[in-house]
């Protein structure tokens, strides 16, 4: 079979990786304390809009990190690409279980007018992020590596 009449598995895996840490970049990095400079925008409808677009990113983050496991059951990868898969699974399945989950119930007590006790929780997901961004960086460019050397077989 001729290479160019086969699905590229590798730069699947790699505009998936690409895009979602474009996506983590521009979201968590940008839009997010960007959001509070905004005119007239309060603190409970900053937290309001976070709440809709971190749950609308995660979903696609599930759905990215699904298409990446796909990839991985296709074609076989460099150890270092798996466990950068690996990784980018737990870190994610850490803030869709737990991290999002507790900082709904923080929002949700901030928005009916509570004031919640100070915690650590968004500075736990902004590690989880920058985690989560470097390793999408080191993977793509790793899997894009191994792809450059034929080693992904495609």
């Amino acid at each position: 079979m001729l290479k160019s009449t086969r699905f590229p598995i590798g730069l699947l895996l790699l505009a998936t990786l690409f895009s979602w840490a474009g996506m983590v970049a521009a979201i968590s990095f940008l839009e997010a304390p960007l959001r509070f400079t905004a005119p007239h925008i309060t603190v409970p409808l900053g937290v309001g809009i976070g709440r809709v677009v971190f749950h609308a990113l995660n979903k696609v983050e599930i759905a990215l990190a699904a298409v990446a496991g796909i990839c991985l059951l296709l074609r076989p990868l460099p150890g270092v690409t798996r466990w950068g898969l690996g990784l980018l699974g737990l870190i994610l399945a850490l803030q869709t279980g737990w991290l999002l989950p507790a900082l709904d119930v923080r929002a949700t007590a901030l928005l009916a007018g509570h004031t919640p006790p100070p915690n650590h929780l968004h500075l736990l997901y902004i590690g989880t992020d920058v985690a989560k961004l470097l390793a999408l960086l080191v993977t793509g460019w790793t899997a894009g590596a191994a792809r450059r050397s034929d080693d992904l077989g495609i």
